[in-house]
């Protein structure tokens, strides 16, 4: 018998995991220089916790019932959870709380799809007890630099929107406004009104058109599918329709954000920038999560078109876990760490080999192992953090052991003997390379 991981799982072999860290790595270094702090939540979430605020569908979660017939589920996300810690753990704690979490959710794959991926991996930020323009500016403005972060930005310079910068880029973020989308909405029948919302989620224009609308309701809803592009012409487009004071105040307010990050980066000169940020109405979702700004991080790259991320504003979440419920503005993205792995593969950027040790340790005789590993310790003790192992007597003669450690890129062997006395000997020069 052939063991394997269950379907839709897969292991991470050494090189996998290096890959993965390098990436992490560089985006918890930006997160922690700006002031957010790590949080780690129970993988497993009450199912009722989950299913607050319609912000997940039931048939993708991987559900476990106790002994004692609560129904519990794997997490699918981590807004959720985060959310609820900080309103009912931290309660006293100062606003706004700034929080990162790396962690692996898990979604239940679709029926009859026996290869489906259901462990992911994922990174990301939520920022609570902060709402409006300054908020929502931090977060697309932390975004671009975990992006700038990730080494993607080629040399030359270009011009181009408010938000490129100096510098042009494989990305791109996609910006729309959830309740703004789904106030545009509200003249179609609420019978139709979630067929409309769904095909113009999935830019189907084929059935918008095959849905028994009126003429001018047609028009309208062909209309919002294509109000996406450069900001200037979109908000343009927008504000020439017939809005609501309540309308025009969420198109103002997008307005001023595209102005705020568009001027801070004219500011920072060389400031990281996605090479694009797109205006679309049309990015909504099929549930009632988001209340506010919504976006997605888009690869152009040599992976291909790929959805590496997404976030947005969720005023009302966090408030449906408060005891006494209330409200708590908040907002955060996500970044796929398979999604990143593979658009950065292709670039050379990832490590390709695991990290080298630098020593290899080797008593000279059974006699000699306490003065071996007490020598080893004593290397791995020094100021700079270094990587050493003990022979364990796997190879018989001094040549398979300098063999050995060459096959694994080992600089140097120290030999001890029984007395403690030690004799170094190099073996190659570093390897250079992606570490």
């Amino acid at each position: 018998m052939v063991y394997q991981p269950p379907t839709g799982a897969r292991d991470l072999l050494p090189l996998d995991v290096a890959q993965k860290q390098w990436i992490e790595e560089r985006l918890q270094q930006v997160w922690r220089r700006w002031g957010y702090h790590r949080i780690i939540t129970s993988t497993l979430e009450r199912l009722d916790t989950l299913m607050a605020g319609g912000a997940i569908d039931q048939s993708t979660v991987i559900q476990l019932q106790t002994i004692d017939d609560e129904m519990l589920g794997l997490r699918p996300e981590l807004t959720a959870s985060i959310a609820r810690a900080a309103v009912t753990r931290m309660a006293g704690m100062t606003y706004p709380q700034r929080l990162y979490y790396n962690a692996n959710v898990f979604r239940r794959a679709a029926r009859g799809s026996h290869s489906r991926q259901q462990e992911f991996y994922q990174a990301g930020v939520e920022l609570l007890g902060a709402g409006g323009l300054r908020a929502d500016a931090e977060v697309l403005l932390l975004l671009a630099d975990c992006l700038h972060s990730l080494r993607l930005d080629p040399e030359e310079a270009d011009q181009g929107t408010a938000f490129e910068g100096k510098r042009q880029s494989v990305w791109h973020v996609i910006l729309g406004e959830a309740g703004l989308t789904r106030s545009l909405l509200s003249p179609f029948p609420a019978t139709l009104r979630n067929a409309v919302r769904k095909a113009i989620a999935h830019l189907d224009q084929i059935a918008l058109e095959t849905l028994p609308l009126t003429r001018d309701l047609r028009q309208l809803a062909l209309l919002l599918l294509s109000l996406r592009g450069h900001p200037a012409d979109v908000l343009e487009r927008v504000s020439n329709l017939d809005l609501t004071s309540a309308q025009q105040d969420s198109l103002n307010n997008l307005k001023s954000l595209v102005e705020l990050v568009g001027e801070t980066f004219a500011i920072g000169g060389d400031s990281p920038a996605p090479a694009h940020l797109l205006l679309d109405l049309s990015l909504i979702q099929t549930f009632d999560y988001y209340t506010g700004i919504v976006f997605e991080v888009i690869s152009d790259g040599a992976a291909g078109h790929r959805v590496v991320g997404q976030g947005g504003r969720y005023d009302q979440l966090p408030g449906l876990y408060h005891p006494q419920g209330q409200s708590c503005p908040g907002i955060g993205f996500c970044l796929n760490l398979e999604d990143l792995h593979h658009v950065l593969l292709p670039t050379g950027k990832l490590p390709d080999r695991t990290p080298t040790s630098d020593w290899l340790v080797v008593p000279e005789t059974e006699q000699a192992y306490a003065a071996a590993f007490a020598h080893a310790q004593q290397l791995r003790s020094t100021p700079k953090v270094v990587r050493v192992e003990v022979e364990l007597g796997s190879h018989q003669t001094p040549e398979a052991i300098r063999q050995a450690a060459r096959d694994r890129r080992i600089t140097s062997i120290t030999w001890v003997d029984a007395t403690g006395m030690t004799r170094v000997e190099p073996l190659l020069e570093p390897v250079l390379g992606n570490q």
